[in-house]
């Protein structure tokens, strides 16, 4: 098996567009084509991660947390960065990143969180807009079914919890081959009408290609007329964060014990219990600070998230309890959600999860 098998199932499972301006989430060192012998998941890559993955003769390391952010112009050695570069390449092990677009993901991150915490009815905290495409194409009402078929396989029409979504209406089609065309329906020279049917749907932008690759493989015509129309629409399915609710309200000084035991946390910071109890629980793992607003307007009683600065904190004026479990704390899981994810998908790859703590803070 070749690394970039891998690499496609995860990017197909959280596509490298969903990631933030500032990310880096991609194959960072290593080539596509090497063959794959094991592999290390683990949140962070540092120089210790790597030594693990060359003690557990693995030559990929998948990790949440990209090594690279910024471009490198020099590889000598003189921070952990390029130190941790320099021996996965001397090494030959690769590294990937799957990140921002993991946190972005329905079934990424934070549902990750939600799953642990026990929240139901979980819906995305932040949509992201600019993802969605609208097409419209023009089908014999004859053949309309067999396109459809092949669009909604291909990924057309999938809305939250429903799919085979779309919008169809019946006309009529007209045009003329010129001498040079070889028709499916009508001759050279003669106008023809033809009973059409109007499909529309939308479908993640990311999908494009395969879109419309179906529609073209599917369609009768030798010249298909089809729009693209790239869509302002929130996805609901993805974007940062996510809000959902315990099964009932639990008392606020439980949930904060129930926090810590599920995260392994030793401290939890925190504003004021202003409620005695607590049910809508909006989460984000990492740096969720910018959500704040977002969990306010949710009318979140409490706000579980990390690397909250100190002014930031007035900032939830009451009206919401800000849990910082850390951001470590807040992710570490994440190996799990990546591992599980590939046992689904292969059956004969090895898995390894790194056992080493590279959480840079400590409590004393």
């Amino acid at each position: 098996m070749k690394i970039n098998e891998i690499i496609g199932a995860l990017n197909h499972w959280a596509p490298p567009s969903y990631q933030e301006s500032y990310d880096n989430a991609r194959l960072i060192t290593g080539s596509p084509d090497q063959d794959l012998t094991s592999i290390l998941i683990s949140l962070d890559c540092t120089e210790e991660v790597v030594q693990e993955a060359i003690d557990k003769k693995a030559n990929l390391i998948i990790a949440h947390h990209p090594i690279v952010f910024k471009g490198l112009k020099s590889f000598t050695g003189k921070n952990y960065v390029e130190r941790t570069v320099i021996k996965a390449i001397k090494n030959d092990i690769a590294i990937f990143s799957i990140h921002t677009n993991l946190d972005s993901v329905h079934t990424g991150v934070n549902h990750m969180i939600c799953e642990r915490i026990g929240l139901s009815n979980c819906k995305t905290l932040a949509p992201k807009s600019g993802l969605l495409t609208q097409l419209v194409t023009f089908v014999p009402s004859t053949q309309s079914s067999t396109v459809l078929d092949a669009l909604y396989k291909a990924g057309l029409g999938q809305i939250g919890n429903y799919d085979e979504c779309s919008f169809q209406s019946q006309g009529m089609g007209s045009f003329r081959p010129n001498s040079q065309a070889n028709p499916a329906i009508g001759k050279a020279d003669t106008r023809e009408t033809v009973e059409e049917t109007r499909i529309e749907g939308i479908f993640p932008s990311h999908l494009k290609n395969k879109i419309i690759s179906a529609l073209k493989k599917s369609h009768p015509y030798e010249e298909i007329a089809y729009y693209l129309t790239a869509l302002d629409n929130e996805n609901q399915e993805v974007g940062a964060g996510m809000v959902g609710e315990l099964y009932s309200p639990m008392a606020t000084g439980d949930f904060f014990q129930l926090l810590k035991d599920k995260f392994n946390l030793q401290v939890i910071r925190h504003t004021a219990f202003h409620k005695n109890e607590v049910k809508k629980i909006a989460v984000c793992g990492g740096s969720g600070s910018f959500l704040l607003g977002h969990a306010l307007r949710m009318g979140a009683d409490v706000f579980v998230t990390a690397d909250f600065k100190y002014h930031e904190f007035f900032d939830a004026e009451q009206k919401t309890i800000i849990a910082d479990i850390g951001h470590y704390e807040s992710e570490v899981f994440t190996k799990e959600l990546i591992c599980n994810f590939l046992k689904e998908k292969f059956a004969n790859i090895a898995l390894n999860l790194s056992e080493v703590d590279t959480n840079p803070i400590k409590y004393f």
